[in-house]
């Protein structure tokens, strides 16, 4: 079925970011034998807690896609739009992109076992499970792709249960058009507090939104620093308390939550992530290429600007450059982020 990528009726918001190649800056250097072999553009935007912005590099106004980063706020859209109540671990699994783990997959399975539903009703993209051990072993074992493998299938899952509970259509839960999909994306301009600039297709093939990374990372505050009852903190408190459920046992974003109290994060396809804490200080990243090795000496750095122990972060703020098996130079972040 093909999808229409009509924006959603307007919502009481604030303007939707401006569409525009983003002004980004160098934000990370890939150093070998005591030179710059290699430079990282990006954006970064870091939030006091009482919301302003403390620091930013690069354009952190421009209209961007927020990628797999904005899935916690799906998930309170999600709730708002009548998802049933889950437990801790099965809600963490609704905002992830998890690695293909045998845990993510039962969670899916129960998920979908709620509503009575099937793997074969989910609209995600059929794929092998991310993590490249559990991959291997897929490989190994010849299943093939398969749509609950995919990175996204919580989140479809959810989808399709909030559909069965609401007595929406099953078969068109991915158009834009969808009363779902319009229930998220209020819930997206709300949170982000602007409009949604443009709509496409995330990889997974649901709808994708465009805002800016101030205010997906204005977004991230709010479901840092929500109440313990509300949707937004809901979501919260199961991101927090499995982290591995979010993104994998081996992943650095569940590392990151583990070491740092009370941080919620949230990382995303194109060197997107987002950090926050209960208090509400917060911090957006982009890198421009998309490169992933980038994303966490980054986010290292711009948490070190809020204030958290350098210590706490230093096995995240730099990454080994291997020549002929042995490290001969580091990637970090720019001067910049870190003076």
């Amino acid at each position: 079925m093909s999808q229409s990528t009509t924006l959603p009726p307007h919502r009481p918001a604030g303007a939707p970011p401006v569409v525009r190649e983003p002004a980004h800056v160098p934000i990370a250097h890939v150093e070998r034998g005591g030179i710059v072999e290699g430079v990282h553009h990006g954006s970064v935007v870091v939030l006091a807690a009482d919301g302003s912005v403390a620091f930013q590099a690069g354009d952190i106004e421009a209209a961007c896609y927020p990628r797999s980063a904005l899935k916690p706020v799906q998930a309170v859209g999600l709730l708002r739009a009548g998802l049933p109540p889950l437990d801790d671990p099965l809600l963490a699994l609704v905002a992830a992109s998890h690695s293909g783990e045998e845990q993510h997959l039962a969670a899916a399975r129960d998920i979908l076992a709620l509503g009575q539903l099937t793997e074969d009703e989910l609209r995600n993209v059929p794929d092998l499970p991310y993590d490249p051990a559990v991959r291997d072993e897929w490989i190994r074992r010849g299943p093939g792709p398969t749509r609950l493998a995919q990175n996204c299938s919580g989140k479809h899952a959810a989808m399709l249960l909030t559909c069965r509970t609401r007595g929406w259509d099953l078969e068109s839960y991915l158009d834009p058009g969808h009363p779902l999909q319009r229930e998220i994306a209020a819930a997206v301009e709300d949170l982000t507090g602007q409009g949604i600039a443009r709509v496409t297709v995330d990889g997974c093939g649901a709808p994708l939104f465009a805002v800016s990374l101030h205010g997906l990372t204005r977004a991230a505050a709010r479901l840092a620093t929500a109440a313990p009852g509300t949707g937004e903190g809901r979501v919260a408190h199961a991101m927090r308390t499995h982290p591995e459920m979010v993104s994998g046992s081996r992943r650095d974003v569940a590392r990151l939550v583990r070491a740092v109290p009370g941080l919620l994060a949230k990382d995303g396809f194109e060197g997107v992530q987002i950090a926050a804490l209960p208090d509400g200080r917060a911090v957006g990243v982009k890198i421009a290429d998309g490169g992933d090795r980038a994303r966490m000496p980054v986010t290292a750095a711009a948490l070190a600007r809020c204030g958290i122990d350098p210590g706490v972060l230093a096995p995240f703020a730099t990454a080994p450059v291997i020549g002929g098996g042995a490290p001969v130079g580091v990637l970090r972040a720019t001067e910049t982020l870190t003076q």
